[in-house]
């Protein structure tokens, strides 16, 4: 099961999108400030809490850190919430059944 520092750094969008971003290539912490509205110093601390978490991890460039997707510990929230999907696929199946029903009455 993943620690509670995952989930508690899954559970604010400012880390969700930093993940993200991360996902596509690493980024150093300017070009993730760059992405949003907040202060580099709020940008720092969100990605140390990500990092904290083992989401992230960071390297020493030149005078920059540039930032890569740790994805070890996303796999263990897959795994852990693996056994919730049937509800889940049960639950969308109803809403699509109902949404048809709806689409063949107009």
């Amino acid at each position: 099961m993943p620690n509670d520092d995952v989930f508690l750094a899954l559970a604010n969008p400012v880390r969700r999108r930093l993940l993200e971003l991360l996902a596509d290539r690493p980024h150093s912490a300017g070009e993730l400030a760059g992405r949003f509205e907040l202060s580099r110093p709020a940008i720092a601390e969100h990605l140390q809490l990500l990092r904290r978490a083992g989401l992230v991890r960071d390297e020493a460039v030149g005078r920059h850190r540039n930032y890569h997707l740790t994805a070890e510990p996303l796999a263990a929230v897959e795994d852990w919430l693996h056994p919730f999907e049937r509800y889940w696929r049960t639950r969308l199946r109803s809403l699509a059944d109902l949404v048809e029903e709806q689409d063949d009455r107009t």
